[in-house]
């Protein structure tokens, strides 16, 4: 492998790491607080996409696409919240099977909506093409993607550290009974982490549908890749999850580089492994 070819697989695996990291961290958010494996993420990623795609061809509007995505989803999330998971909170097997049943459905819906053909996502004009420096050359897109996650999150971090919000969920984290007994409205604060994580989830599917494209059944799979990071990472840990991108975007670029035959063995051996000694994760609490 020559050095330019190195270099490439490791922004190659980080901008594919980026896009992971959206999803990932609205669910190890959601998890954290509220203990919920919130399997219909992958759903909300590809839905998310789709409405991107009507939003730019009825707009034109690349960023009015991202802003509406993301709030559509937010929306979904607040449904689903509210609606569909509050009856059955605290019964976690229940939870799992309507959050994957609500993902069936989505991708039914969108199979019926938009098609089943591969759909890119127009970008701007300005991020198309390759960043050159010298004999070396990258596509814009994928540096955007990778900067657009380093200042997610620096967001993510402020927010967590910095605002009421934050502390309320810090403390939701590791102790939800005394939280509420403090006077704090644990269920809007509930509410309010879901509709976050879902609005990231909406935000990931325009950015990474404009560079992976959108297809049916890429729910599940980018699901997959966002479980193997808040795995391998730590449930409930924002550092967690941005380990977790690092660590599977580049296993998964070089893997399938290196020997695209064993692609899957190269990504999850490594995190059946870590599970063997950190059953919590490399940066997880255990329960």
């Amino acid at each position: 492998m020559t050095l330019e070819a190195f270099f490439s697989q490791i922004l190659n695996g980080l901008s594919f790491g980026a896009v992971l990291f959206f999803l990932a961290s609205g669910f190890t958010l959601i998890f954290g607080l509220m203990r919920i494996t919130n399997l219909a993420h992958g759903g909300f990623y590809l839905v998310g996409g789709y409405v991107g795609i009507t939003t730019v061809r009825a707009t034109g509007s690349f960023w009015l696409a991202i802003l509406v995505s993301a709030l559509a989803i937010m929306l979904l999330g607040l449904f689903t919240e509210r609606v569909l998971l509050r009856p059955i909170r605290g019964m976690a097997q229940p939870e799992v099977l309507l959050t994957i049943g609500l993902t069936f459905i989505l991708g039914d819906l969108a199979l019926a909506i938009w098609g089943g053909d591969p759909t890119p996502i127009p970008k701007p004009s300005w991020l198309n093409g390759a960043l050159r420096v010298g004999d070396f050359a990258y596509p814009r897109y994928r540096l955007f993607v990778i900067a657009c996650a380093i200042l997610m999150g620096v967001l993510l971090f402020w927010i967590e550290k910095k605002t009421r919000w934050g502390a309320m969920v810090r403390a939701g984290v590791d102790d939800r009974e005394m939280v509420a007994a403090l006077g704090v409205n644990i269920k809007a604060v509930f509410t309010g982490a879901f509709m976050f994580g879902a609005f990231l989830a909406g935000f990931a599917g325009v950015i990474g549908g404009a560079f992976l494209t959108l297809l049916p059944g890429q729910d599940f799979e980018i699901l997959l890749f966002a479980l193997a990071v808040v795995i391998i990472g730590g449930l409930g840990s924002l550092k967690g999850a941005m380990l977790g991108v690092i660590i599977v975007g580049l296993i998964d670029s070089f893997g399938k580089a290196l020997v695209p035959e064993l692609s899957f063995f190269t990504l999850f051996a490594p995190m059946a492994i870590i599970l063997m000694v950190r059953p919590q994760g490399l940066l997880g609490k255990l329960s």
